[in-house]
């Protein structure tokens, strides 16, 4: 028996490193596969996404970075600053400085935004004007001649009218939300706005105050340019610039991506030879550049969000204007609880229902499993004709056939 195990082992042995041998030339084989694949299908292939539901309004929004991450770099900040209390900031922009990189990618961004908004007076008030129905008691919006009946309004009064919607007319503001913010002409010497400075600050778009801190130059709101970088004196900044140079341009700061793209939002009617289906997907262009413009500038620059409202303000620190009224405010004194800010804070998608037939059934709350959603602004230039981006295919579930109202019990 002891020899008969023996040989059993050793019959053993050389099977398995025959198989082990051939799998893994198979799984080598499969990875060089899977890497052309790739090369082959890179920047087509996009990650399944699905729109999340809002949580509880008592509950704090999602922290962008982890908790434990923040606090590793505060106490890293703390360490730095106790080893060299009088330091000159190198890096850009917590120096006061631009970086160069990026001025141009503010211009366009800047123009990115005049374009969309041309393009959706067109679409919503001018000749093309596809129809927009908005909630009278929440923020619902859809998009079509008949507005939906799906019992989702947690409006005033909702619970009489059973969660029913009551739709009117909407404009250019319900499909696409741009917070405004205070303005601020030394966002590192001054980068806080007092309580009773909130009347004498003017307040813009955030994403405009974004790109004018980040390079851009408009009349209307002039900002400090800074020649030389700040020094950090046991964590607060001290600038040693004489006052004379404090309105000089650099010149190296501005030599690209300083052209602006001027727009007339009174001119509601189309280019000669252009058509809607165009006109709808230039503005989808211009929201999708938009976009991916401010995430590159959210980088370097800091956004930070209100963690219960959605206030939003450009700068490294919030102002302290007592205005919060969400949950928890009389606790704060009516201060807002500041965190990091998402694109989506900057840049409101406001999804909706997406519809399959402009002049089609109307939505029923039975099937509203089956039915996709995207970003108002997606779905009005896909009804218009533009062609449907890739990265929200999967949102939108064109994948997915709905079956019949007097079928939707049968399925499982």
């Amino acid at each position: 028996m002891r020899h008969s195990s023996c040989t059993r082992t050793q019959i053993r042995t050389p099977r398995f490193s025959f198989s082990a041998h051939f799998a893994s030339q198979r799984s080598v084989r499969n990875n060089e596969e899977i890497e052309d694949k790739r090369d082959v299908d890179s920047g087509e292939d996009f990650a399944y996404s699905e729109v999340l539901r809002p949580g509880p309004k008592w509950q704090r929004k999602p922290y962008p970075t982890p908790m434990k991450v923040l606090i590793r770099r505060a106490k890293e900040e703390k360490l730095a600053r106790k080893l060299n209390p009088c330091r000159i900031l190198e890096s850009a922009p917590e120096n006061g400085l631009l970086v160069p990189d990026l001025i141009e990618v503010a211009h366009q961004v800047y123009n990115a935004r005049e374009s969309m908004l041309h393009g959706l007076s067109i679409l919503v008030e001018g000749e093309a004007a596809i129809p927009i129905n908005k909630c009278r008691f929440c923020s619902e919006v859809h998009i079509g001649h008949v507005g939906h009946v799906i019992r989702s309004c947690e409006g005033r009064n909702s619970g009489m009218r059973n969660s029913k919607h009551l739709w009117r007319r909407g404009g250019i503001k319900d499909i696409i939300g741009l917070p405004y913010c205070y303005h601020l002409y030394d966002r590192v010497g001054k980068p806080r706005v007092g309580h009773k400075e909130r009347f004498g600050i003017k307040r813009l778009p955030a994403i405009v105050e974004l790109c004018i801190q980040a390079g851009l130059d408009l009349e209307a709101y002039p900002t400090k340019r800074r020649t030389k970088p700040v020094y950090s004196i046991e964590g607060r900044i001290v600038d040693f610039e004489p006052g004379e140079d404090t309105d000089i341009l650099v010149e190296d700061n501005f030599r690209t991506g300083n052209h602006i793209v001027p727009t007339f939002l009174e001119d509601r009617r189309l280019e000669d030879g252009e058509t809607v289906s165009e006109l709808s997907a230039r503005t989808l262009k211009s929201w999708l550049d938009m976009r991916s413009g401010a995430v590159k500038l959210m980088k370097k620059y800091s956004v930070i969000t209100c963690g219960y409202c959605p206030e939003v303000q450009v700068g490294p620190k919030g102002h302290k204007v007592r205005l919060c009224k969400a949950t928890k405010h009389q606790s704060r004194d009516g201060l807002h609880a500041w965190q990091e800010a998402t694109i989506d804070d900057l840049i409101r998608p406001n999804y909706v229902w997406h519809v399959r037939a402009l002049d089609g059934p109307p939505l029923i709350n039975e099937l509203k499993r089956y039915y996709g959603k995207a970003p108002a602004l997606v779905e009005l230039c896909v009804r218009a004709g533009a062609p449907i981006p890739k990265q929200y295919e999967s949102m939108m579930r064109l994948d997915v056939v709905p079956p019949a109202p007097d079928e939707y019990d049968l399925v499982v």
